[in-house]
This record gives C-alpha cells, structure tokens and sequence, in this order.
C-alpha cells in the first residue's frame, strides 16, 4: 500500500497517525482496512514535504513481489552534452542518492535508439545473463520510443527490480514532460494533479505571472525579481515575514493585478499586501489605474494593502490612488518606509 502524493521519501515518511510510513506491507484484507483508515483523511511528512505533511486522499495497491535485486534506470537531457543520457546503477531504491558515484551514464541518440554496444555495456557492469538482459533491452527501447513520442524529459525507474522468479518489474517511477509541449500532449497533461499550492502556480503561469508560496503573512505584488527578493528581505528586516514571491513582470495589466489579488485572497494566511511596483517599461499611472480597477472588480481590500510606485509617471499613479476613495489602501513613494507601514499595518497573528 502507498500513500500517493506528490512528494518522494515516502517509505521514510511518518504518517500524523501512527508514526509509521506512506509504503507498507499487508497480509489480509484486514490489515489492508486498519492501514488505509490511518493513512487516508492523515498527513504524511517526508523530507520533501513542508512541516505539517501533505493530505493523503489515495492509495495505490499492488500486489508485493519478492525481491532479489533493485536497480536504477532513467533517461533525461544532459545540456552539457546537448544529448538524451542514459543513467543506470547496480544500487536502486532509496540508497541511490548516497551512492552516486556507482551510477553510470551513457549518452545516446533519440534516432538509433539502445545500440548493441549499449545493450554490451549494461549486461558487462549489471551482471545480467543475456535472458535478462533481453528484457531488460525491451524496457530500455520502450522507455526510449516514450521519451521521444511524447516529449519526456524525464523517465525514471527506482527502484526496478528482478524478482526471486527472474521477472523484471517497476515498483516505482518518476517521469517529467516538457511543460512547452502542452499542446500536442494534452493525453499526458491532462492527467496532470496539482496540490491547491500548484494550482494557484499554474494559474499564475498562464497570465505570465512567477508565484512562489513563502510561509509568511504578507503578499507582495512585485515586478521584477531582484525587486521581489529585494522587497523579501527588507520586509524581513522591520520583522515581518513575506506568504509569497508574485511577480507581475513588465506588462502588468488589471487583468494580471486582478488574477494576482485573487490567488492572495485564497491564502488564509495573508493579512496585509505590499504592491512594489517599478515603472521602467511600464507606466506608473496605468499601473495604479490597472490597480483600481482591479480592487473593485474583486469587491474592494478586506486587509491593508500599501502601494509603493518609483519610475514613470509615479507621482500621477500615487495621486490616482490617493484620490480613488478606496478602503484599506495606502500609498508610499518610499521603499523603505512601505516595508516598514506594511509591518506596522498587518495584524499580527494570536
């Protein structure tokens, strides 16, 4: 029985429950009942969850095989080579980050697919007979046509394993798609789950907005990365802690303000907002035109919002602001003293 979500170090995890893992073994029905009531509905952390763990809502149930050996097998780009690689290890499952330097690569061209010299290399350092090594050459050429057709960047098998009975069989698999060849592989993104953090990402994504969710309780509403990380720490510095990095890019619209105000007002978290906006391609005013009429398509702010504007045209933006009669929202030209109103203003939590 494994937990299903979408973070490894599951095995290793410990469940909000129980205490024990997201990968268990069970022997009747019975056990399969009592296991799946403790770990459906519970949190299971792993080391590369955040603190709390993540929500499990699925199980993936398979039948347990007996295992004589686990290997590792994937496939990627390598951009130093500017060619696929193939990388295998005589050590899978969760070892094979502590023994790395036993992973052998093999650069490989996408037209002539595994070549006999290839097949020769794996059998030699894997140890394989040539019966294994012919289904082990059938998974390789499966794995390759898959890369190819349906634009991989990523296939990975760990850990695959040869059973007591000599079968070859995947217990587990990571695969990334190349997210520009949505297009023509929506079967493959379509299947696509996202966590409601991801979710809020995408939707980002598609208005060209970056969003990252920090763990704070101040959103920021920035353009321009160095600005963003600079708004971070500065915020930081008068002891307030930032919920997010959003940044509007050079085109901010009151479409992109208006997607952007709504992905912070799904975040619990966030009691207060600082908007840090450069105008450099952009103009000031139309930034706090597009800001207005952002706040009142959503219904006003219910939280403190400050604007900071500096560039083109900001001294008319502020104005426009000034003058729009809106609730909760404030304006400040200086960068420094918005950080610090912005602390000041956001209610600090019980």
């Amino acid at each position: 029985m494994k937990a299903q979500i979408l973070a490894g170090g599951r095995g290793k995890g410990t469940y909000d429950s129980d205490g024990k893992g997201g990968v268990r073994i069970v022997k009747t029905p019975c056990e399969a009942f009592e296991n799946a009531t403790k770990m459906l509905g519970h949190n299971l952390t792993t080391n590369q969850t955040p603190p709390p763990g993540l929500p499990v809502s699925k199980l993936y149930i398979y039948k347990a095989v007996t295992i004589s050996h686990e290997y590792y097998l994937a496939m990627t780009f390598d951009r130093q080579h500017s060619s696929p690689v193939l990388l295998i290890s005589n050590e899978g499952g969760i070892n094979i980050e502590s023994n790395i330097d036993n992973l052998h690569r093999l650069w490989f061209n996408l037209e002539t697919g595994i070549t006999d010299e290839i097949d020769a290399y794996i059998q030699a350092e894997l140890g394989f007979s040539d019966s294994e090594m012919g289904r082990v050459r059938y998974i390789l050429e499966q794995m390759v046509k898959l890369f190819k057709e349906k634009d991989a960047t990523l296939l990975e098998l760990n850990p695959l394993v040869r059973t007591e009975e000599g079968e070859f069989v995947c217990l587990d698999a990571k695969f990334d798609f190349d997210s520009s060849a949505r297009y023509r592989q929506q079967d493959i993104f379509g299947l696509e789950e996202r966590s409601p953090q991801e979710q809020e990402e995408f939707e980002a994504a598609q208005l060209g907005l970056s969003y990252v969710r920090l763990d704070g309780d101040i959103g920021n509403i920035v353009n321009g990365a160095g600005l963003a990380m600079a708004t971070n720490d500065l915020i930081g510095l008068f002891g307030g802690r930032c919920a997010n990095f959003l940044d509007v890019g050079g085109g901010a619209t009151k479409e992109t303000l208006a997607m952007a105000f709504r992905i912070l007002g799904r975040d619990e978290r966030v009691r207060g907002v600082l908007i840090n906006i450069y105008g450099g391609i952009v103009r000031c005013d139309m930034i706090a035109e597009s800001i207005i009429a952002a706040a009142k398509e959503i219904g006003g702010f219910k939280i403190p919002v400050v604007v900071r504007l500096q560039g083109t045209n900001s001294d008319k933006g502020l104005k426009l602001i000034e003058d729009s009669g809106l609730d909760n929202l404030f304006v400040e030209a200086d960068f420094e003293e918005a950080a610090r109103i912005i602390v000041e203003l956001t209610p600090k939590r019980d």
